[in-house]
């Protein structure tokens, strides 16, 4: 993973400048860890089979923020077609484990933390598309 929030997102077209800062890195790694824990913490609930959707939305929700991090940190040589499908999975990944979580963060901590995470990570990657164009 990026040590110290180096790198950002970038592509766009090509010769046009990277989009400057982190672009919703730190967004991404913060949503995966939340994502994680939350699907831990469900597991630990004794109701996991009543949780399986959230269980499951929050480990998809991890795994596509974890690409996102891997594929939009590369700084050269990037398909701009790629580039802009990944933040745009990676929005509806959000927006959908933030809902699910939504509908458990009164009864459960871990998902109105993870909730929260989504919802920022959805609105960087929508940044990044609306900055993509």
């Amino acid at each position: 993973m990026l040590a110290g929030g180096t790198g950002g997102f970038h592509g766009g077209r090509p010769g046009s400048p990277a989009p400057q800062g982190n672009g919703g890195i730190e967004e991404c790694i913060a949503c995966a860890q939340a994502c994680t824990a939350c699907a831990d913490a469900c597991l630990s609930e004794g109701m996991a089979g009543d949780l399986a959707k959230c269980i499951r939305t929050d480990m998809d929700c991890a795994d596509i923020c974890t690409t996102a991090v891997a594929v939009l940190s590369r700084h050269t040589g990037y398909d701009a077609n790629i580039t802009a499908a990944i933040p745009k999975a990676c929005s509806m990944a959000c927006k959908a484990c933030g809902d699910e979580c939504g509908r458990h963060a009164d009864m459960h901590e871990h998902c109105r933390l993870c909730a929260e995470a989504c919802r920022s990570c959805e609105q960087a990657c929508n940044e990044l598309l609306d900055a993509l164009g």
